[in-house]
């Protein structure tokens, strides 16, 4: 089989990337103009893009805001598009979901509202619940990232210390009803943990933020433990009556994304496997794992008969511990390809398909039988860079990342490894 497999996984991920394009997976999922106005507000990386779609394809009048991450705004016509930071939430997002309270505090029953969230929400719409001050938010928020806890611990945390999310902007927004259209970026699809939740109900509790708080020894300023241990940061339940009548639905998801690289790889002849689109924990972790299996493959034919692809999807994390860029499939990457030692016949890619992993604007990087020997070459040390957290150093020096700018949605973390040696 005469293929270039470097080409042939970066064409997977832009096949993964295009399944979750707006224009692609939005406009089936449009809502009827009601008798009254239509409101459109959200955040997320993709969300400017779905709400220029949403215009380009809607009947009517409409108006709104969304936030998105700076270099992410495209342009519309009825909708305002503001941009503010992400990992960390800054003064623009918090002025913007300040904006967006004020903009539907006066909805009336005939009145409807589309929200449009996608992953980088919970960072973009930074509204912290009354007596938290953005700075305590921010500091709060980097111990989280940096804590190796998973998206959904995060998440918990970020719903009970916010005025916005767990459900608060629905609410704010009775008696007229909420249409919700989500990108997925999280382990599970839960809309709950999509954005932190802005308009949905939160099952968790403030006790279950606090166990988050402890497990991974965070420091709160004694007002906010105390608020807590208080319950006086509740978020808004399932079953609250401001949230009847409203819908969410699902338009684009990871495991939506794998099946479109599937398709693709299918198409150029090989046998292709899912392992899950859910995968977590620490990234190191998973790429050990994962060449494991590439490697089970190779010698044995066994779980899968090569030649063929195996793919996977999740959100993994990074336990910062050194002074490197950082970055969840990067570190996967370099993990995997100590494991397998130049194990020849297997590449891989690990890319977060928003375009940006970790805090570089830079998607992942692809690995090759000959990475380590590169690297030798070089005197780059591996195992060094996996002490420090510099994935992306290491594959920045041997010219192997992944870059593909600002791709306009978020279906979180796409893996991909080609096992093409006969066993």
């Amino acid at each position: 089989m005469n293929i270039d497999p470097a080409k042939l996984l970066r064409q997977a991920l832009d096949a993964a990337i295009a399944s979750a394009q707006a224009e692609n997976c939005l406009p089936a999922y449009l809502p009827r103009p009601g008798k009254g106005r239509t409101l459109v507000i959200g955040a997320g990386k993709a969300s400017a893009s779905m709400a220029q779609t949403l215009e380009k394809h809607w009947q009517g009048e409409l108006s709104g805001l969304i936030v998105t991450q700076y270099g992410y705004a495209v342009p519309c016509k009825q909708i305002e598009i503001v941009e503010a930071a992400h990992p960390v939430p800054d003064q623009a997002g918090m002025d913007a979901a300040q904006r967006m309270l004020e903009l539907i505090s006066h909805l009336q029953a005939d009145d409807q509202v589309i929200c449009l969230i996608s992953g980088g929400g919970s960072s973009l719409l930074a509204l912290p619940a009354p007596g938290i001050s953005l700075q305590q938010k921010q500091s709060i928020n980097q111990s989280l990232l940096k804590c190796g806890a998973s998206i959904s611990e995060i998440n918990c945390v970020r719903r009970h210390l916010s005025a916005i999310k767990g459900g608060r902007l629905a609410a704010a927004c009775h008696p007229a009803k909420v249409v919700s259209l989500l990108i997925s970026d999280v382990p599970g699809d839960d809309p709950v943990n999509i954005a932190s939740g802005p308009t949905v109900g939160d099952p968790s509790s403030c006790t279950e933020a606090l166990a988050v708080i402890d497990r991974y020894q965070i420091k709160l300023p004694m007002q906010i433990q105390q608020a807590l241990l208080n319950n006086e940061l509740e978020s808004i339940k399932p079953d609250d009556a401001r949230l009847e009548g409203n819908s969410s639905h699902l338009i684009a998801t990871p495991q939506k994304a794998l099946l479109a690289a599937t398709d693709f790889i299918q198409k150029s002849g090989f046998d292709t496997h899912i392992l899950s689109d859910r995968i977590e924990g620490e990234s190191r972790h998973v790429g050990s794992t994962l060449a494991a299996i590439a490697l089970q493959t190779s010698l044995y034919a066994q779980p899968f008969k090569p030649p063929c692809a195996i793919l996977s999807g999740g959100e993994t994390t990074v336990t910062v511990k050194g002074e490197g860029k950082g970055g969840r499939n990067v570190e996967c990457l370099l993990s995997m390809a100590i494991a397998l030692r130049g194990r020849a016949h297997i590449y891989a890619l690990a890319a977060d398909t928003d375009g940006v992993d970790g805090r570089e604007p830079i998607a992942g990087a692809i690995i090759t039988p000959d990475t380590l020997k590169r690297a030798r070459e070089k005197y780059i040390d591996p195992l060094q860079a996996l002490d420090q957290n510099d994935g992306h150093g290491f594959f920045q020096a041997l010219g192997d990342s992944v870059i593909t700018g600002p791709t306009q949605t978020n279906v979180n973390d796409f893996r991909m490894m080609l096992v093409l040696g006969k066993y």
